[in-house]
């Protein structure tokens, strides 16, 4: 270490360095133990004297979203500000918490006075206490989309992408060698057995291969659906990151195919794109009309060998109802299952008495809720065959 940082080690630089990462933790920056050592490192070579040196420094290695950078440079300016104390004095960050809303729920702010900062020993709890523990996490997964903050959804949208996706499996006409197979395979039984003069002493068989279903998912992004819609793209996103064989489609007034956007590497650029393709976003909702597109326009191509068909929507509807009748019943006859997925289905008051949901109900196969964790939880074992379907109508 240089003459400077072997002299700040007798004060109070470095638990001070400490408080400040964990600070930017709990202001929703994430910082690990390997960035605070290459930023105590870093101090080694930049002139302590220059504070716009030491700041760009920290900028480098603490932040890795553009989004943070305003908050960070806030953040820096407010905790390495001239004190009267060696200690932590109260640090009012009500701006900051302003620029993370959230952030109150998940974390406790915990502010010392001076005379108490300078008994306190380097032992000490820091003056931000991280609280998101087991209940924390338990509350998140059952709040509803709807009411969550942005840093939750943060949060939400990171969970999302673990989530097992395991569609149901279908045979196909490809077979392969088994020993164990349901049909006897006569080349290579010929062949094995040539070794014993065309006698038949070994009978080879095979078996017919399995695959993943299809999954075809169909959301509302209507007016009555915009609190949602966002959380149930970067659900989409999961679900193409995920599996091979998703397509991805939404409507309002008219039916819009988003799949080549999911393909994005970054979840966030693929949102945009995919809100950005669509020129009926928070419109009406005309369900039936976008059925039928789909049904004439690409049922053939993307409904073959019996995919699961999703639609997520809350089934207010300002088109016909003998339409979305007719069309929901055309696409059952399609595909192999065909799963409906409301968000006001969590709420334990919520009863199916639009005319769009009586319309479409009599065709479907499980009707499930999809506002929040735990019902994505569900859905997914639902589609893997882990849990009971849901309500049933037929």
């Amino acid at each position: 270490m240089t003459d400077a940082i072997r002299t700040t080690q007798y004060g109070h630089l470095l638990p001070n360095i400490v408080h400040f990462g964990r600070l930017l933790r709990g202001l929703g920056i994430p910082v690990t133990p390997a960035q605070m050592l290459d930023f105590v490192a870093a101090l080694e070579i930049v002139d302590l004297r220059r504070r716009e040196d030491v700041q760009e420094s920290a900028r480098a290695i603490f932040v890795s979203r553009h989004e943070h950078l305003a908050l960070f440079d806030e953040a820096f300016a407010l905790f390495w500000r001239a004190r009267p104390t060696a200690h932590l004095p109260p640090i009012d960050l009500g701006k900051l918490l302003k620029k993370q809303p959230g952030v109150q729920e998940q974390y406790r702010l915990i502010s010392r006075s001076a005379a108490e900062s300078q008994s306190r020993s380097d032992d000490d709890e820091p003056f931000v206490d991280k609280l998101f523990t087991a209940t924390d996490r338990e509350v998140l997964r059952h709040k509803d989309f709807a009411r969550m903050s942005d840093y939750e959804l943060a949060q939400v949208k990171a969970f999302m992408q673990t989530l097992p996706w395991q569609p149901p499996l279908r045979r196909t006409h490809r077979r392969r060698p088994d020993g164990r197979g349901d049909q006897l395979d006569l080349r290579r039984t010929f062949r094995h057995n040539l070794r014993y003069g065309g006698e038949a002493l070994h009978l080879a068989q095979r078996q017919r291969t399995v695959k993943r279903r299809r999954l075809v998912v169909l959301c509302d992004i209507s007016g009555s659906m915009d609190r949602y819609a966002r959380v149930l793209l970067q659900f989409l996103y999961g679900l193409s990151r995920s599996l091979d064989q998703v397509e991805a489609f939404v409507f309002s007034t008219r039916l819009t195919r988003i799949t080549r956007h999911l393909h994005r590497r970054s979840i966030d650029e693929a949102v945009e794109q995919a809100a950005q393709s669509v020129h009926d976003w928070a419109g009406g909702t005309r369900i039936g009309e976008a059925l039928h597109a789909f049904n004439f326009e690409w049922g053939r191509r993307v409904l073959g060998q019996g995919a699961v068909v999703m639609i997520i929507s809350d089934g207010w509807d300002r088109g016909d109802p003998a339409q979305l009748n007719a069309e929901m019943e055309r696409l059952h006859r399609s595909c192999h299952r065909l799963i409906w997925l409301n968000p006001l289905l969590g709420s334990p008051t919520y009863q199916p008495l639009t005319r769009g949901i009586q319309a479409a109900l009599p065709h479907v196969d499980d009707f499930l809720p999809v506002h929040n964790l735990v019902s994505l939880e569900q859905l997914a074992e639902v589609l893997a065959g882990k849990a009971e379907t849901g309500r049933r109508f037929r």
